[in-house]
């Protein structure tokens, strides 16, 4: 029995067949427009048309970008895109990725072999870019003597910093012999080793341009030993040198303020540099001195000048509490003297004979006690206050407690 397929099948085989053809995934196709429809969403639906036939065409929002006129019926224009089907008619139509003016068609093409072969030898890569210096003196400008571009450079390096130098080579930036005139002029800049260069025009139509992108002056650009900024029409215009340069500016005014820094906004870099680093200084200098002051003090702690201070503040303070305990030991020895003076005063013979009393000795000194130590005719010492008595006993007296006895 025969295969049968769906449409379905079918038309996601003949897709697939599409997809598979190289040719039919990057073809330009030339066209007249008709039937042109912006739609609401973004995209572009349109027919191109020629005298044998047409092909449905649809760009979608996304790709829109790249469109620098508003398409119109009856243009004659250059479509770059891929050709595949649409599954759910069963047609194919062209899905456009960039749309390009017919007249400028032939040039475009050759443009985009170029910038391919080119990319592909690794012209383009970021490796081979060399930084912009932030600090440039000597700006050598390869452009146009007259004209708008060097008109806006001069005027922008003039704000920005007039003290910078700007070299200008007065190139060809269209017609016959540009191509050899930019070649020349970088070159020669090169030579006077300025810091960085620019190389660009105003703004112009595809053929105007397209000094800038012959394959001679991308390798000058590439070859070149000072910093490239490619500065070539308006801001949608892109040329071969801007993929080479080390960097590209939009617009000539943008590269003049790419390439030259702002002198004031650096003036007053440096005044707020200048202002951080003397308070940091100032800062570190308090610092300094507190740490100057806590190793002076440290060190007059442990100079031995002041151990020996220390040592002689404390013995003074030991002498002084010596003497202060020793007066307090004398003052209470005192104390107690003075209290066993005035016992031994109360029980001091001389004490009792000034209140009266006096005592008696015999001629040997022996002081007498009782009366039968004495006889009669015994020589007697009797000390008083004021001096000795010398007696004679005539007799004594023996006396009781209840009475009197005489003893002869």
């Amino acid at each position: 029995m025969r295969n049968v397929y769906s449409v379905k099948q079918v038309n996601a085989y003949i897709k697939n067949m599409f997809n598979q053809d190289f040719m039919l995934n990057r073809i330009y196709v030339k066209g007249e427009v008709s039937n042109c429809k912006y739609h609401t969403s973004g995209h572009i639906y349109f027919t191109l048309k020629d005298e044998s036939g047409t092909i449905a065409c649809i760009m979608f929002a996304g790709q829109r970008a790249g469109l620098t006129f508003c398409m119109q019926e009856g243009q004659q224009v250059i479509v770059l895109g891929s050709i595949t089907i649409y599954e759910r008619d069963g047609r194919y139509q062209l899905y456009a990725k960039e749309i390009i003016l017919d007249g400028a068609g032939l040039l475009y093409e050759k443009f985009e072999a170029l910038k391919q072969e080119l990319s592909e030898m690794g012209m383009f890569a970021p490796e081979y870019k060399q930084p912009i210096p932030m600090y440039a003196k000597r700006i050598g400008i390869v452009t146009a003597p007259t004209g708008a571009a060097v008109r806006d450079i001069m005027n922008i390096a003039e704000r920005r910093n007039p003290y910078v130098q700007l070299i200008l080579y007065p190139a060809l930036v269209q017609g016959e012999g540009a191509k050899e005139s930019i070649i020349e002029g970088i070159r020669v800049l090169e030579k006077k080793q300025v810091d960085v260069m620019i190389v660009g025009r105003g703004g112009g139509s595809i053929e105007d341009l397209w000094a800038f992108n012959e394959e001679e002056v991308a390798r000058a650009v590439f070859e070149c030993r000072v910093p490239v900024i490619s500065a070539v029409g308006h801001e949608t215009d892109t040329t071969i040198i801007d993929y080479v340069a080390d960097l590209r500016a939009p617009t000539p005014s943008a590269a003049a303020e790419l390439a030259v820094f702002e002198y004031a906004a650096l003036e007053e870099r440096f005044f707020e540099y200048k202002r951080k680093l003397a308070k940091a200084m100032t800062r570190n200098l308090e610092q300094q001195k507190m740490r100057l002051s806590s190793y002076r003090m440290r060190m007059k702690y442990l100079h031995p000048g002041m151990k020996l201070l220390q040592q002689k503040q404390i013995a003074a303070d030991m002498e002084e509490e010596l003497q202060r305990k020793m007066k307090e030991r004398i003052l209470k020895a005192r104390h107690a003297l003075s209290i066993r003076i005035e016992k031994i005063e109360g029980l001091s013979p001389l004490r009792k004979l000034n209140q009266g009393f006096s005592y008696v000795t015999d001629k040997e000194g022996k002081s007498l006690k009782s009366v039968q130590q004495v006889k009669k005719g015994d020589f007697l010492s009797i000390y008083v206050t004021d001096g000795v008595i010398k007696a004679k006993t005539e007799g004594a007296i023996k006396e009781e407690r209840y009475g009197n006895t005489d003893i002869e």
